[in-house]
């Protein structure tokens, strides 16, 4: 496993694609690497430490992901 204390684009990635992955994303273009910062990074970190641990979702901690994730993206 990557260690994920670094704030890397490799890291970023990694977590973005293993949150997409844990919560069996159907629209998983929506979501790419690249449209976040690495000035996020703490926080994706939590949050896909947060989805790593539980073995099922809600729809409303499904929703309440999602929309984390949109302000974590970069603005356009």
């Amino acid at each position: 496993m990557a260690d994920l204390t670094q704030a890397t684009q490799e890291n970023l990635a990694t977590i973005i694609e293993g949150i997409k992955a844990k919560l069996n994303m159907a629209n998983t273009a929506v979501m790419r690497p690249e449209d976040f910062d690495l000035e996020h990074y703490e926080d994706l970190l939590y949050l896909y430490n947060m989805v790593q641990k539980k073995a099922s979702f809600s729809i409303n901690e499904m929703t309440a992901i999602v929309e984390e994730l949109g302000g974590m993206r970069k603005q356009s």
